[in-house]
């Protein structure tokens, strides 16, 4: 009795979260720019200088994003197509908020964090090499998370 041979799932629902992720790494990199030019006050030169070096690594993470999502079939978004929802990173009113960045700044990359696991759990057992991608930026994710807990912790205490 032969078996039926099961028909490969189609890679359109991995580019469409990878579309995502690469849209949130575009805009923190969007909001890493403004904050990092627009805060002032004596203790934000710290702060300030954290999000100038995190912008090359959100951009890393955005070009493997994208060349993945072509790799896989999909054609990267351009800056039209990208949705922006990071209303809690947006340059604070008052320009001295040092702890409202650092908040905003935990909760993208928790965002990020979360959509990099569901990603990573959509490519178990089919995507290996996408999965390995998001695991690895993962890791970068949770360590400046970690980075800017030790400033929230710093800046409250």
């Amino acid at each position: 009795m032969a078996t039926k041979s099961k028909k490969p799932s189609s890679n359109a629902d991995i580019i469409r979260e990878l579309c995502v992720a690469y849209a949130m790494e575009l805009e923190t990199v969007q909001n890493y720019i403004a904050n990092s030019i627009d805060l002032d006050g004596v203790r934000s030169d710290v702060i300030k200088k954290a999000l100038a070096a995190d912008i090359t690594t959100e951009i890393a993470h955005a070009q493997l994003l994208g060349q993945r999502i072509k790799t896989i079939g999909g054609r990267v978004p351009g800056s039209l197509a990208l949705v922006r929802s990071q209303s809690f990173l947006q340059p604070p009113k008052k320009n001295t908020d040092i702890v409202y960045v650092i908040k905003g700044v935990i909760k993208a990359e928790e965002a990020a964090i979360a959509q990099y696991n569901k990603i990573i759990k959509m490519c178990d057992g089919r995507d290996y090499v996408t999965q390995d991608i998001c695991i690895e930026t993962l890791a970068s994710e949770e360590e400046h998370r970690r980075e800017f807990m030790g400033f929230l912790s710093e800046y409250v205490s």
